[in-house]
């Protein structure tokens, strides 16, 4: 596909085949606007157009300051972008077990050309730092996408899976055989997930607030984090200011990536969620 715009000043005009019935529309002041016009199929650019002053005309916002809530109730030395992979597939995965903290779950054959796919997909972006869960499955795919930088891997405690307890190492089917009530609790109500007092998502909440600060006080502007589904989960969801009991509103697949952007004041607003094009096609990204 192709496509083309023609810049007049004041107005902007498209030609007739592109868009047959758009009619000349007025523009700002000023000439020094770049239209590019393309589609978001693989191994195409994606649309950008620009003002002068680099505000995307795509319907993206032109700004979010004071529009959310910081995730770290302090001023950063810069607007931060975030990357978040989700590990590729791991044993326990293939094998239907609940993994939660366990550290005897391996990234698998397919998990690590998951991993490689995703430095593949990610080649052409800069990162100035790559944080990891110190967990096998994580960390391993973590090496596997930053092999080769100079920066080395930091490890944080802040992005471990949840701690499921008992349930760890159990195939699903037995979970639910076996401990019927907490397993479906878990499952379906899972901000009411109880062990011995201890409310899991509670504390997998702490370690998200934990973790955005530990990630967006670092010097840098574009980092690249690798963790597990249901932290991953929970530092979307205290990104956007949402509560435990909306854990299950979202969902990552194996190697899905997911971007946030965050101005000074730590606010974050979600450019992309669970982007898979790279696990089915050659896909380069560039945002």
């Amino acid at each position: 596909m192709s496509c083309g715009a023609i810049l007049t000043t004041p107005y902007l005009s498209f030609p007739s085949n592109i868009f047959p019935r758009h009619k000349l529309v007025p523009a700002t002041t000023g000439n020094n606007y770049v239209i590019r016009c393309s589609t978001s199929s693989p191994g195409i650019p994606v649309t950008t157009e620009r003002l002068r002053n680099d505000t995307l005309l795509t319907g993206g916002a032109f700004d979010f300051e004071k529009a959310t809530t910081s995730v770290t109730e302090k001023v950063l030395d810069s607007p931060k972008k975030v990357t978040i992979v989700r590990h590729g597939l791991s044993t326990w995965n293939e094998e239907s077990r609940v993994q939660g903290s366990s550290n005897l779950s391996m990234l698998s054959e397919k998990g690590a050309m998951q991993a490689e796919r995703c430095k593949m997909a990610l080649s052409d972006m800069h990162f100035d730092q790559c944080f990891s869960s110190p967990i096998s499955r994580a960390k391993m795919t973590a090496e596997i996408i930053w092999q080769g930088k100079e920066e080395p891997l930091l490890f944080l405690d802040s992005l471990k899976e949840a701690h499921l307890y008992f349930l760890e190492g159990m195939k699903n089917e037995d979970a639910k055989r076996i401990y019927p009530k907490e397993y479906t609790t878990w499952r379906e109500d899972p901000s009411n997930f109880c062990v011995d007092g201890v409310y899991p998502l509670q504390k997998l909440w702490e370690r998200a607030h934990e973790a955005w600060e530990e990630i967006l006080l670092t010097p840098g502007e574009h980092f690249l984090v690798v963790t597990h589904k249901s932290i991953l989960r929970a530092l979307i969801c205290t990104a956007l200011g949402l509560g435990p009991e909306r854990f299950r509103s979202v969902d990552i697949n194996n190697g899905g990536l997911c971007v946030f952007k965050f101005n000074k004041g730590g606010e974050a607003m979600l450019h992309s969620l669970n982007m898979t094009a790279h696990m089915y096609t050659d896909h380069i990204y560039h945002y």
